[in-house]
């Protein structure tokens, strides 16, 4: 089944973030019309008359309340009932205006916190989340259960696709809610402009994670929405795990930074290991192409360009 994006009238709700800008960049090359709201995705009423008004053919859902560990730890409800609200207007409203597809973008913190790695799609619900980001994770699967529950009932034509840890252009740099790349980004960057002499880093630098840019998430989606239909969820990422610490001074070194780090190990570290597995995605053709080096170097010169 190949899904046309040709002469598609394709809505990205969340078109303002870190995700919902990359989609845009990669549908310029499609012949498609993009759609933007500016609304507010909490309220019912004005979701599900804007997309009866505006009749998208194609929804992109990368609309969320996302932060680091700081923001989930100090804001638990706001990231459960905003992220319930948002998902659960957009694809109700999208099924009661026949959308032909729509694609929920979740997160890799929605696997238990010590499953077996690297996870596998089928590890969903197979044990309990990461505390530190519990309230997120379980909205992201009340999406996904929404999707299937969607599909079988009705019919509808709705997928959903768990990234890895993303950085990129227009990526959050609120020094207490942004995640990992970007907190770290900022840090190493004040403290090579201010000359200071030790950077800080939470946690104890063990943990291992993945990181992608978020060029490749956008082309991902985009070739799922053209090549995939079913009700499971599919992994997006690279398959390459690096440490806090390694990853810390691989930042430190690409923005040029001499002086020392040090880890805070009285702040929580997460999840101890968080590697996608992405047979999946691989299997249907489609994998990254940014490697991690030339990623950050471009991510560094667009924070320097526009921040």
């Amino acid at each position: 089944m190949i899904t046309s994006l040709t002469h598609k009238r394709i809505w990205i709700a969340g078109h303002n973030g870190m995700v919902g800008r990359a989609l845009s960049r990669r549908l310029e090359s499609e012949n498609c019309d993009i759609l933007t709201a500016n609304i507010d995705l909490r309220d019912q009423a004005a979701t599900h008359t804007w997309i009866a008004e505006h009749k998208p053919d194609i929804v992109f859902m990368a609309a969320a309340k996302v932060g680091g560990i700081e923001a989930n730890r100090t804001q638990p409800a706001d990231f459960i009932y905003d992220n319930i609200a948002i998902q659960t207007n957009i694809i109700h409203g999208s099924h009661l205006a026949e959308v032909e597809k729509l694609i929920f973008l979740g997160s890799s913190c929605i696997y238990p916190r010590d499953c077996p790695q690297p996870i596998r799609e089928n590890y969903l619900m197979a044990g309990p989340l990461e505390p530190t980001n519990a309230p997120y994770a379980t909205a992201k699967i009340a999406g996904i259960r929404m999707c299937q529950s969607y599909r079988r009932q009705y019919g509808c034509d709705f997928i959903s696709v768990m990234p890895t840890n993303l950085y990129g252009p227009y990526d959050n740099f609120h020094p207490d809610h942004a995640h990992v790349p970007a907190a770290l980004l900022q840090r190493f960057h004040h403290a090579k402009v201010n000359d200071e002499p030790t950077v800080t880093v939470w946690g104890t630098g063990t943990p291992m994670r993945e990181f992608m840019h978020v060029d490749d998430l956008a082309d991902a989606c985009v070739f799922l929405t053209q090549h995939y239909s079913d009700e499971d969820p599919v992994n997006i990422g690279t398959e390459e795990e690096i440490s806090i610490r390694d990853f810390a001074t691989l930042i430190k070194d690409t923005v040029g930074y001499q002086g020392n780090i040090v880890f805070d190990t009285s702040k929580p570290d997460g999840t101890p290991r968080k590697l996608l597995d992405c047979s999946k995605i691989h299997d249907l053709g489609w994998r990254h192409s940014i490697d991690l080096q030339n990623g950050l170097n471009d991510y560094y010169q667009w924070y320097l360009n526009n921040l």
